[in-house]
């Protein structure tokens, strides 16, 4: 099981990004995607979920922002990241599990800054 994150990038506040998490070695069909962030100094926290059946939750701080979704058919979850804050800068972080093991994709950092 291999998980990749892409899309950051540095962002004005206000503006918007798209992170996408590639899965390979895995169906998407059968497990939760987890997206988490790590600020520098500060412990990882956990932003979105999606599960294999589509039901979502989000982080109090990033709700109403941000989006989260998946298309199976190319093993690819996406966070869509709207009027983005300077304390949304960090590292994104993607994670499963599966049979008791967790899986987590490098990280992909985030810069939203003046």
């Amino acid at each position: 099981v291999q998980l990749q994150a892409s899309g950051g990038g540095s962002v004005q506040p206000g503006g918007s990004l798209r992170l996408s998490c590639a899965a390979s070695g895995i169906s998407l069909d059968y497990v939760f995607i987890a997206w988490f962030r790590q600020a520098p100094g500060k412990e990882r926290e956990g932003v979105s979920t999606i599960t294999s059946n589509s039901a979502t939750n989000y982080a109090d701080s990033v709700q109403g922002r941000f989006t989260i979704s998946r298309d199976n058919a190319k093993r690819t979850v996406y966070l869509q990241m709207n009027s983005l804050k300077p304390e949304d800068t960090a590292v994104y972080y993607c994670n499963t599990a599966l049979r008791g093991t967790n899986y987590w994709g490098k990280g992909t950092q985030v810069t939203v800054s003046s």
